[in-house]
């Protein structure tokens, strides 16, 4: 891969290229059993907001995932590269793909309750569990 500056990042394979001018240091971390399939352990994830510019977005294979969401992935070599909010068009990326962002901090962790006793962070944060979530989607504007 070649070298990026801050808010820049790309998939493995570089068919995929994103800038994201608005990327929150304070990130979350999801416990949900998709983000957990989809990724074999917690999804650990920065806010981008929505004014993300993806190049090469033919290479992106997108999947809705939940009635509040979708995920992209890149279709050649697979790397995640979003977690999308249907109602705002708002992006989570994997804290990951960005290398050049400094002061990141674990700042919330969603769907605490399905959280597996094999791993544990140290870290206080917030915390919402599945029913907290599934309201707050359920009567968010």
């Amino acid at each position: 891969m070649s070298e990026l500056i801050a808010n820049e990042a790309s998939c493995l394979c570089g068919s995929v290229k994103i800038n994201a001018p608005h990327v929150n240091p304070k990130f979350t971390v999801c416990h949900c059993d998709t983000c957990k399939s989809w990724g074999g352990g917690p999804f650990f994830a920065v806010q981008c907001g929505t004014e993300v510019e993806i190049k090469g977005v033919e290479n992106i294979k997108e999947y809705n995932s939940s009635p509040w969401a979708s995920r992209g992935f890149c279709a050649t070599c697979g790397t995640h590269l979003f977690y999308k909010l249907n109602k705002n068009a708002s992006y989570n990326m994997p804290v990951g793909l960005f290398s050049n962002v400094d002061d990141l901090v674990m700042d919330m962790q969603y769907f605490s309750d399905q959280r597996p006793d094999y791993y544990c962070f140290s870290n206080q944060t917030k915390e919402m569990t599945a029913a907290e979530i599934q309201a707050y989607f359920s009567t968010s504007p």
